[in-house]
């Protein structure tokens, strides 16, 4: 029973066979017919002029910042977002564009007088501020429409593109009641990953106006991530689209059950549970991630802040053998 990621997902054998059965091109050529389609749908979904297929959400996330800012620009994200903290400096180190990190506000969403502070002027001592990055979900919290509306319009008054880090955005779709359009028309770019909650093996999408989509396919290609017949992984994302998706409310179900049953356990506090994600707080952290493993439990984080994240790989028996096991230690 893994806890640790929703990226732990595997293929089912449903998948798998239609992922066999896949009709193939060479992707580089435009031609994989799997590809071709998987963009289709998505661009369709959203609503934007174009779509990409890359292998990985760091790819994607990376992409966006390559073809939004030049070399000594400027992005402004989150302390703890995902393209800042987690994807090894990528933009640093290949783009030499600068990341501008403010902390999160405790709702997962930036605060914009902060932001604001943050914007440069138009100074030879500065970089360029140009490009505004959001994170749907964070930690599970997913934003709300209005305050996507209010950060887009000052976006847009302020001069700056707007990108979104969508790896979850199928679960916060679910928490808000929203259409993928609804959310993906107040953003320049986006990047929605098929390989955590949809149960891929691999692979994300990169949405964008169709300029912007010519620049990161040859972002793409530079960085070594055109991949030939790449349609045997975009027919996983297909099936994921048709029939997985109603699975992700069960994951924030299960969840639900899984907070509420270790909120009333002694030594376990509870810090935070959204969508699919629970975040917990025990006095004795290594001893209990011991006992856990010997129970065939694995969670994830660290230093007095544990995550349990709910998949499609998580059985409802799953959950209630984890509650057992956490009240026999």
């Amino acid at each position: 029973m893994d806890f640790r990621s929703d990226t732990v997902t595997k293929p089912s054998k449903k998948m798998k066979k239609f992922m066999f059965k896949a009709p193939l091109g060479d992707d580089v050529y435009k031609e994989d017919p799997s590809v071709n389609k998987l963009e289709k749908t998505m661009k369709k979904m959203a609503k934007k002029e174009a779509a990409l297929f890359v292998s990985s959400g760091t790819l994607s996330n990376l992409l966006a910042l390559l073809s939004h800012c030049k070399r000594g620009d400027e992005y402004i994200c989150g302390q703890d977002a995902h393209i800042y903290k987690y994807e090894a400096g990528g933009g640093a180190v290949v783009g030499s564009i600068q990341p501008q990190p403010i902390e999160f506000e405790e709702n997962a969403t930036l605060d914009i007088n902060k932001i604001k502070e943050k914007i440069k002027p138009d100074d030879a001592h500065f970089a360029k501020t140009k490009l505004l990055c959001l994170e749907n979900t964070h930690h599970g919290q997913s934003l709300s429409l209005d305050y996507i509306k209010e950060v887009s319009a000052f976006a847009k008054e302020n001069k700056l593109l707007l990108h979104l880090d969508g790896a979850r955005i199928f679960n916060a779709l679910i928490e808000e009641d929203l259409q993928l359009d609804e959310i993906c028309e107040h953003f320049d770019s986006i990047s929605i990953c098929l390989s955590k909650g949809l149960g891929t093996p691999a692979g994300s999408i990169l949405l964008g106006s169709k300029k912007f989509i010519k620049k990161a396919i040859k972002y793409r290609k530079m960085l070594g991530g055109g991949m030939r017949q790449a349609g045997i992984l975009a027919a996983a994302g297909i099936y994921a689209l048709k029939y997985n998706m109603q699975g992700l409310e069960k994951d924030h179900l299960k969840a639900s059950l899984l907070s509420k049953e270790l909120n009333k356990l002694k030594d376990i506090e509870v810090l935070s549970h959204h969508t699919n994600m629970i975040f917990i707080k025990v006095k004795n952290e290594d001893l209990l991630k011991k006992y856990l493993k010997e129970n065939d439990i694995l969670v994830g984080g660290s230093y007095n802040k544990l995550r349990l994240v709910c998949h499609r790989d998580i059985s409802q028996e799953d959950i209630d053998k984890t509650i057992e096991v956490f009240k026999a230690f």
